[in-house]
């Protein structure tokens, strides 16, 4: 069984974070970068970005040092964050789960906050943005380190994703919801033409699935599925998600007569049995859509990101 096979098939949760710490070349530079986490929890901070990863606000640049990547500082034990600093922002980013409730022990709030703090130094041209929360989330809970967290918060921002996903102009966010469009328009014309005539824009559909990785969106075990294929083979797993749910609730949407009709129907697409079934909608999604190959995407995002520059 080749590893792309085996790795679709859902990789069982005992395994889950070393094989995306492997396929997503985390590890490699976890590998190649002893100790620069715990160095970037003890380096200098930014109050505008601690107040960004309190408060939830949208997004905040780091305005330091320029270099892909912070000073290394002197080797010394990680951070731990203050008691005050998750507050209720981060208690709200799962409020389901035990795990990260403040009475919780351990409380994975304090995990959540260093990790996007690192990150935020890390990544000065990102900081924070809304959405890291849930991914760097997901990411603790799964590999039960704040370092793996990070590392692999880093392949997903810095090379798996489109460039500017997370930075202040999200301009890459931006182009995939407008591919996303030129794919519905390609596949599902009676859709686009819905769409196009009540005026509703992909940034009110794609935006929340997008930006958090189906997190929140879809139930936890599809996410995970989903992110199996995101960690090995890219972000074009995000279209085929998004593909197959409007393909097969496709009727449904056309049902629609208004504008909140619309958002209601791209409420339920992402409920139910199809999603909670997650082995046969990982199935679906490399069926349903039909080709989609990976330079037919990267023409995509060439083409509407240069439209997206154009519009200012």
């Amino acid at each position: 069984m080749t590893v792309k096979r085996y790795i679709r098939k859902g990789v069982p949760l005992e395994h889950r974070a070393r094989v995306w710490m492997g396929v997503s070349g985390a590890q490699a530079q976890m590998d190649r970068n002893p100790g620069y986490y715990q160095r970037l929890l003890q380096g200098e901070r930014s109050a505008s970005l601690e107040e960004a990863i309190r408060t939830g606000s949208h997004k905040c640049r780091v305005l330091r040092k320029t270099g892909s990547l912070c000073p290394l500082y002197t080797r010394s034990p990680p951070a731990l964050a203050p008691p005050s600093a998750p507050c209720l922002y981060m208690s709200r980013t799962f409020p389901d789960n035990v795990r990260f409730r403040k009475d919780a022990e351990p409380c994975l709030q304090g995990p959540l906050y260093n990790v996007l703090l690192a990150y935020g130094c890390h990544n000065h041209g990102v900081g924070y943005c809304q959405g890291m929360n849930f991914i760097a989330g997901y990411l603790i809970l799964v590999t039960k380190s704040e370092e793996e967290a990070f590392w692999l918060l880093d392949a997903l921002v810095g090379r798996i994703l489109p460039a500017d996903y997370y930075s202040p102009s999200m301009l890459g966010l931006k182009t995939d919801q407008e591919v996303l469009g030129e794919l519905v328009r390609l596949k599902l014309p009676a859709v686009a033409a819905l769409m196009d005539g009540h005026g509703v824009l992909w940034t009110l559909v794609a935006s929340r699935w997008f930006i958090c990785l189906f997190v929140d969106v879809l139930p936890v075990e599809t996410v995970l599925r989903v992110w199996d294929c995101l960690f090995s083979e890219g972000s074009k797993i995000l279209f085929r998600v998004a593909l197959t749910l409007l393909k097969h609730h496709q009727a449904s949407i056309l049902e629609a007569t208004s504008v909140p009709d619309l958002c209601e129907k791209f409420k339920e697409i992402t409920q139910g049995r199809f999603v909670t079934e997650c082995h046969s909608f990982m199935q679906r999604i490399f069926s349903e859509p039909g080709s989609l190959s990976k330079a037919s995407i990267t023409r995509l995002r060439e083409r509407c990101r240069a439209r997206l520059l154009v519009q200012g």
